[in-house]
């Protein structure tokens, strides 16, 4: 973790800070390394964040069998692992209502019609949970006021560039220098 002001008392302050919401977040073990640039004198923060690897998404066909029963001329859904019937039934409310969805027991679910094709949506994708989480940290740490930000995140790195005034382009270099230092290892 390296934090750039020019106060070094500020700087300590602001590690302190960071550390704490991760901390409070859980996010410790799932960030990589950091980067955060702070110019009090400009009113400019800029973070940059390297999330670490996660496990690949999980698809419907994964965690649950689906089965086209032509008689009845309806899908039946059997869940194999309970932990992930909140986000099936989540994808599928987005998909039907919750009319339509008839569930006789824990495990069972089904719906009129055939919908084979269900099996490839993604119920569970660890990588956009954990970016989710660390976007929450990024708005926790920014300072409160700066309202203009620009993302620049990219796949594995979350950064953003905030100020209360209009972002400078030697602002959004210092992120792409970032990005850059992270992206190698530095």
């Amino acid at each position: 973790m390296l934090v750039e002001c020019y106060d070094e008392r500020g700087a300590e302050v602001y590690e302190i800070i960071i550390k704490q919401i991760f901390q409070d977040l859980v996010l410790g073990s799932a960030v990589d390394d950091l980067r955060a640039y702070v110019n009090p004198d400009d009113p400019v923060f800029v973070l940059a964040i390297k999330m670490r690897k996660t496990s690949n998404a999980i698809r419907f066909n994964e965690v649950a069998n689906l089965t086209y029963d032509k008689a009845n001329d309806k899908t039946v859904i059997i869940i194999d692992n309970e932990n992930y019937l909140p986000n099936i039934l989540k994808e599928l409310w987005k998909r039907f209502s919750r009319d339509e969805i008839y569930q006789p027991n824990r495990y069972q679910l089904e719906i009129s019609g055939d919908y084979a094709e269900l099996g490839s949506i993604i119920v569970d994708n660890p990588q956009t949970n954990l970016q989710r989480r660390v976007y929450d940290a990024v708005f926790r740490i920014l300072p409160e006021g700066f309202k203009n930000i620009k993302d620049l995140s990219t796949e594995d790195i979350v950064t953003v560039v905030a100020t209360d005034e209009l972002i400078k382009d030697a602002w959004i270099e210092k992120a792409h220098e970032f990005i850059d230092e992270l992206n190698s290892g530095k």
